[in-house]
């Protein structure tokens, strides 16, 4: 059973206006840096208050325990016959290192609920499906193994938007259709491969639109990878021993209270989705985000594990309509625009870019230095830029 949120009217909000100066933007393929980033959003972690150097409080023996406990804790060194996983920074197995990654779309109305397999993803992204049904969202999930997920999905149509963000994982976009005006001109540019409406149907009760999944052994059936027509491992210079994101070295963490002067506690986070109630609340046993919305935890029905991350990161991003339908493009090929990056209840101001269809977007601190990125888990969401003075961010979780 899923966890009920808390509700209460959120104590900090970021309300003011951000100003950006940038340095470097130049062709495209060329890496932009931030010259200064200036954030009044809230106090900024006081010395006194923070994690570092002899201020650093004391937490309780039992707490220490409990924390030691419930913490996934990485091994010393790789295991033999794994590697560092391009998505996360995780051993994973060496047999799967030229495998790409799929990234599927998961339908995230209320109807669509429970989710299944979501939980199993490395990296997760929520982003405004349609300006209309009040700004309802859409996840779409990538994973690598991801034969080890017994069901995944349900699965829905996929936008413009989400063919550009599965092209820099070079993944094969996993959906069911979409407003064809819209995307088949993307697809057939040849950047992204995909499957569309070729998965299995499950009896659950709903409406057909509600019952496809992804089931173990489909991806390799006649009609997906079985065919030939699509490449099972990576092409076009995409390779498992490049990460995606500039993750620290292995076996160390990253506290960005340690390597920045401005950083803030973020412990409670409210994206501006007013259909699903997004919230992403810090679980500071697992030193990870869970994700709520409809006013509960997401928890996979299979195994009841909640949608959790080791990182979040938000990217203040405009977008075009594209109809009367609410249909839309974000305009992710951009550069030097806002986010945050968030990690181990800690958020930090960074900008981002991403130039062309296959680039990485990347992310940038006030120096112009990518951001060091903890491995693990990955939540993104691609915030609309009118309403990014929505976005909230608490110091502490409000009581109920």
């Amino acid at each position: 059973m899923r966890r009920s949120m808390i509700t209460r009217a959120a104590s900090i909000m970021l309300v003011s206006v951000m100003a950006l100066s940038v340095f470097g933007c130049g062709d495209s393929g060329a890496e932009t840096g931030v010259a200064t980033t200036d954030v009044n959003m809230f106090e900024p972690i006081k010395e006194e208050d923070s994690n570092t150097g002899s201020e650093k409080a004391e937490d309780t023996a039992e707490s220490d325990d409990k924390q030691e406990e419930e913490k996934e804790e990485l091994p010393a060194e790789i295991p033999e016959g794994m590697y560092a996983s391009e998505l996360t920074g995780l051993p994973i197995s060496e047999e799967l290192k030229n495998q790409r990654p799929i990234a599927v779309m998961v339908d995230n109305e209320s109807e669509a609920l429970p989710h299944f397999g979501t939980a199993a993803c490395d990296v997760v992204y929520e982003i405004m499906n349609s300006t209309l049904n009040n700004r309802i969202t859409r996840l779409m999930a990538v994973v690598k193994d991801y034969e080890a997920i017994e069901q995944l999905g349900s699965i829905r149509s996929t936008r413009p938007t989400n063919i550009l963000l599965a092209a820099e994982w070079n993944a094969v976009l996993c959906h069911d259709g979409g407003p064809q005006v819209h995307i088949n001109p993307y697809f057939s540019r040849g950047f992204c491969d995909h499957f569309s409406g070729t998965f299995s149907r499950v009896n659950n009760g709903k409406k057909r639109e509600f019952t496809e999944y992804i089931l173990s052994g489909d991806l390799d059936s006649q009609a997906n990878f079985g065919s030939g027509k699509v490449a099972k491992e990576y092409w076009d210079g995409f390779s498992g021993d490049t990460p995606h994101f500039n993750f620290v070295e292995y076996g160390k963490e990253t506290h960005l209270e340690d390597k920045y002067e401005k950083t803030y506690k973020v412990k409670q986070i409210i994206l501006p989705f007013p259909h699903n109630g997004s919230v992403l609340v810090y679980n500071d046993d697992t030193e990870k985000y869970e994700y709520y919305e409809y006013g509960e935890r997401h928890e996979d029905e299979d195994t009841g594990e909640p949608l959790a991350f080791d990182n979040v990161i938000l990217q203040d991003c405009s977008f075009s309509q594209l109809d009367e339908n609410g249909y839309l493009i974000y305009n992710c090929l951009d550069a030097g625009k806002l986010g945050f990056y968030i990690t181990k209840g800690v958020a930090k101001s960074i900008s981002w870019s991403k130039h062309s269809d296959q680039d990485f977007t990347r992310f940038y601190d006030d120096n112009g230095e990518e951001i060091v990125m903890n491995r693990g888990k990955t939540y993104i969401s691609l915030v609309p830029e009118d309403s990014w003075d929505k976005l909230i961010m608490n110091e502490v979780v409000p009581e109920e």
